[in-house]
């Protein structure tokens, strides 16, 4: 059972983590890594508590996790008795509504940014002021871009082109075209079918807001690349001026009502704290090992 409580605990300590990196502000000053940090921790959190359920089941076979897997196909599945069986349906059915859950998220978002498409198609034009970009006829400000396989569009509405200037225009296609680039929505994809799943826990939403800054910070240091960091930040403070609409369902803006702090990115951009070396390499270690651990575990024999 040695296996079963370490992944039992850390199971547990994911729940912590999280709690903890979700309040962290060191994670700003390098948001790639923050962003790696979430995703194994979300690994680690859903292998290790499957891992633990069927740890318990399989706990008569004294074969380990996976060792004890092969059990259930012989006369051996007898063993089981009611709290075993039940652990074993637990486990089974957290992965399986885990698994809808990001295969439903995924379903939505796709047709979301399909309907989104049509509609850019019926009411959008381009703009020799803009190349590459589809431009909106509406009055508000508003810039976002919709992430595809094959391509990505980003939009823009008049409304933002009267706002800004040529600088700061650039430095907003730019922080999108990074969302496109790096693919942030695959990132956001599993905490948020999380939230779909856990409605009900606070804890869960906090998660997806704190990636979701740390996305848009991501692309904030991939816009200021080559040219002044004053040009993004103003442009952000006049586009939380002007009260923009959140970002249609299944795109990435630049900035919207929908919460997230203008105010931090602002201060990143023009005051960067860069985290130490020693920091860095600390944290960037833990990615792995935070990922891997309850894999290594479930390999174990008992």
């Amino acid at each position: 059972m040695t296996g079963t409580a370490l992944l039992a605990l850390i199971s547990l300590g994911t729940v912590g983590g999280a709690h903890l990196l979700s309040r962290a502000r060191w994670t700003w000053r390098t948001p790639r890594l923050g962003i790696a940090l979430w995703q194994s921790l979300g690994l680690c959190w859903g292998v290790a508590t499957i891992g633990a359920l069927l740890g318990v089941a399989l706990a008569p076979y004294r074969k380990g996790v996976l060792g004890g897997v092969p059990g259930l196909y012989d006369d051996q599945a007898a063993r089981l008795d009611a709290v075993h069986m039940a652990a074993l349906l637990s486990a089974v059915s957290l992965a399986a509504v885990l698994l809808v859950m990001l295969m439903y998220a995924v379903v939505r978002v796709v047709r979301a940014r399909h309907r989104h498409r049509v509609l850019l198609a019926l009411v959008s034009r381009r703009d020799s002021a803009v190349p590459g970009t589809l431009v909106l006829d509406h009055p508000g400000a508003a810039a976002y871009c919709v992430p595809g396989v094959r391509s990505s569009k980003v939009v823009v509405s008049a409304g933002t082109l009267e706002l800004l200037d040529r600088a700061e225009l650039a430095a907003v296609l730019a922080h999108e075209r990074a969302h496109a680039r790096e693919r942030h929505d695959l990132v956001l994809l599993p905490f948020a079918s999380l939230r779909q799943v856990f409605p009900q826990f606070r804890l869960v939403g906090r998660c997806l807001d704190a990636v979701e800054l740390l996305i848009e910070m991501a692309a904030d240091d991939r816009a200021r690349a080559g040219r002044p960091p004053r040009e993004l930040a103003t442009a952000l403070l006049r586009f939380a001026a002007a009260r923009p609409a959140a970002a249609p369902s299944g795109t990435l803006g630049v900035a919207s009502a929908d919460g997230i702090p203008v105010m931090a990115r602002v201060n990143r951009l023009l005051e960067p704290e860069p985290l130490s070396r020693r920091a860095r390499l600390a944290a960037t270690a833990a990615v792995p090992l935070i990922a891997g651990l309850p894999l290594i575990l479930m390999v174990l024999p008992t």
